[in-house]
């Protein structure tokens, strides 16, 4: 009998829902992940991770340098200039004081005045001219204001002529014109000058404080990118098991040296512009202010005399320029002994005419002190003693701050535009070491 074998049934798929349309199984993914993210994958790409980081670092320190040499010099540069504007200011001043005790002296001879004393006005006020245009010349940012006071100067000295036409001829309105014009300076003149004075004093001091950013620039640059490199060296020690990557080694050594060459450099020439300013800088504000004060300590003197008897306002204006000079002489220490000496022995003069005049009643003692004529008690004299001797310290003290701001300037390594080529260089030995361990992995 035979037997019939069915074949095996097929097994059905149970059967979708009506009205649902069946789709493919999802092919695997892609990685999404890009180039940029595989080529910083693994060893090799921390690698390369480490060589941007280092490389990158190394040309910012060669930034800092070049902008920290560069802030140093400009800031020497400018403080040198800006310190000679100021000298040429406060000789502008001096010269217009000089020029103004020369006239109230002189008017005290009457008549013809000494052909001496006139010809120093008039040196005087035609140096204070020429210094006017060199300044503004110097020093743009003054040109207003100086345009300004040689304005002043032109009504100045219109007064003090006619003040001189009048002396001459004896007329009393003379005297009226001289202070007029001592007015127009004290009032007009003189406080251009003294704000033209406290902006190049400003401008002085910026630059000095700015000398020791170019160090900071310097130092923090090649500390951080030291930071980098000692990363960067350990990281290859512990991963390769070589505990020396010469071409890595030598691009440290190179920023070290540049870091250490350079922060000393710097720190020697801020040393050396904080020493200026603390001695010659100084000294020669000092003597500046002294040799204004002296100056409008004798035009009081004499406009005291020539008020006959009502000059009081001029005599406290004395006293008080009077101790601007003891108190700026103070400051030059020993340096200024001989000086104080100078200034004492016109003092002690000038306490005798006062003498004379106030309270013995004898003002043409009073004034042939005054004007030289008694040669054992010459105010002319002494004060040109004391003249004379400050003259030459101030030449000699501001020529030095001029010199050693210049030699400060001139003693700095030419890292200020070596700066950017030694941080490439480093950059470059980066980039050989690490790519003598990446040459391993391929």
């Amino acid at each position: 009998m035979t037997q019939i074998q069915s074949a095996p049934s097929a097994t059905l798929a149970p059967a979708a829902p009506s009205g649902t349309t069946l789709s493919a199984p999802a092919a695997p993914t892609p990685s999404r992940r890009g180039a940029v993210a595989q080529w910083f994958d693994g060893t090799p790409g921390r690698m390369r991770a480490f060589l941007l980081l280092a490389a990158a670092m190394s040309v910012v320190f060669g930034l800092a340098a070049a902008q920290g040499f560069s802030q140093s010099d400009g800031a020497l540069g400018r403080a040198q200039a800006n310190a000679a504007q100021l000298v040429r200011i406060q000789a502008i001043h001096t010269n217009l004081v000089s020029a103004n005790a020369d006239a109230t002296n002189a008017f005290l001879v009457g008549g013809l005045e000494p052909p001496d004393r006139r010809q120093h006005f008039v040196d005087s006020l035609a140096a204070a001219a020429g210094l006017i245009a060199e300044a503004a010349t110097a020093q743009p940012a003054d040109r207003d204001v100086l345009g300004a006071l040689n304005k002043t100067l032109i009504t100045y000295e219109g007064l003090i002529e006619q003040a001189r036409a009048n002396n001459r001829q004896g007329l009393p309105i003379g005297s009226q014109y001289l202070k007029d014009a001592n007015s127009v300076l004290q009032d007009d003149s003189l406080p251009l000058v003294k704000a033209l004075v406290q902006a190049n004093e400003k401008r002085v001091d910026t630059e000095f404080d700015g000398i020791s950013y170019g160090t900071i620039w310097v130092v923090v640059g090649g500390l951080l990118s030291l930071l980098v490199f000692g990363v960067t060296l350990r990281w290859l020690a512990r991963r390769t098991h070589r505990y020396m990557n010469v071409p890595i080694a030598a691009g440290a050594v190179l920023v070290l040296l540049t870091t250490a060459v350079g922060g000393i450099a710097l720190a020697g020439a801020t040393s050396s512009a904080k020493n200026t300013r603390n001695s010659e800088y100084e000294r020669t504000l000092a003597l500046s202010r002294a040799r204004i004060a002296a100056y409008d300590a004798r035009s009081n003197e004499s406009l005291t005399l020539i008020a006959r008897g009502s000059g009081d306002q001029f005599d406290k204006a004395y006293n008080t320029a009077a101790a601007e000079v003891d108190s700026q002489l103070s400051k030059l220490g020993t340096t200024g002994a001989a000086l104080q000496n100078a200034w004492s022995s016109y003092k002690t003069i000038h306490g005798k005419v006062r003498d004379s005049d106030a309270n013995k009643g004898n003002w043409d003692g009073a004034v042939a002190m005054a004007v030289g004529k008694d040669k054992t008690n010459s105010s002319v004299d002494t004060f040109g003693a004391f003249d004379s001797s400050s003259n030459q310290q101030l030449t000699t003290t501001s020529a030095a701050v001029q010199s050693k701001l210049k030699d400060a300037r001139n003693g700095l390594p030419p890292i200020g535009w070596l700066g950017v080529p030694i941080g490439i260089a480093a950059a470059l030995l980066v980039a050989w070491g690490m790519s003598q361990r990446l040459e391993e992995y391929r």
